[in-house]
């Protein structure tokens, strides 16, 4: 009677270990642990400064498919990734059950509830403008170009300029 459970359990802890074994073994350890989610938001706002770019949070983990597949699609997608290098300061915050950075993420509205990842648009001077639940971005079991491309571009610092949305004279 005990040993459903206890095969059960067992059976979660060789699937779990193994799908962090595959992210380590593919280099798609982007989200550091060891890392203070304040702290990597607030050099992030620094950095940023003067520039004509917004602070892009994505929030998730290692342990999340989804994360790692928005990590390796936005790389290897030429148009994803210029127009995040040229809009973004991209930042990856960990989050974790055992520890979660409950300042930062009460800071930020509590995006968890959204799921993971999550994304959190600040501008420089580190207000927050959006909040994405990516399961919007998604097309079968990966992400949609033009789906992404959309809201990279419609939340970009141009697309928030009021000068873009004044009638000539």
């Amino acid at each position: 009677m005990y040993k459903l459970p206890k095969l059960v359990f067992a059976s979660m802890i060789v699937f779990l270990s193994c799908d962090l074994l595959l992210a380590q073994e593919n280099n798609f350890n982007v989200y550091d642990p060891d890392l203070d989610g304040k702290i990597q938001v607030s050099e992030s706002l620094k950095a940023i400064e003067g520039q004509d770019k917004h602070l892009l949070i994505m929030i998730g983990g290692n342990w999340c498919k989804w994360c790692r597949v928005f990590d390796k699609f936005s790389h290897e997608n030429s148009k994803i990734d210029s127009t995040l290098s040229r809009n973004y300061k991209v930042v990856h915050v960990n989050y974790s059950k055992i520890d979660p950075d409950e300042e930062l993420f009460e800071q930020l509205d509590f995006p968890q509830r959204f799921g993971f990842p999550v994304f959190v648009i600040m501008n420089s001077k580190g207000e927050r403008l959006h909040t994405q639940n990516t399961v919007y971005l998604e097309e079968g079991k990966a992400y949609s170009e033009k789906n992404v491309l959309n809201f990279l571009n419609d939340w970009s610092p141009n697309a928030l300029k009021a000068e873009n949305y004044k009638k000539d004279k």
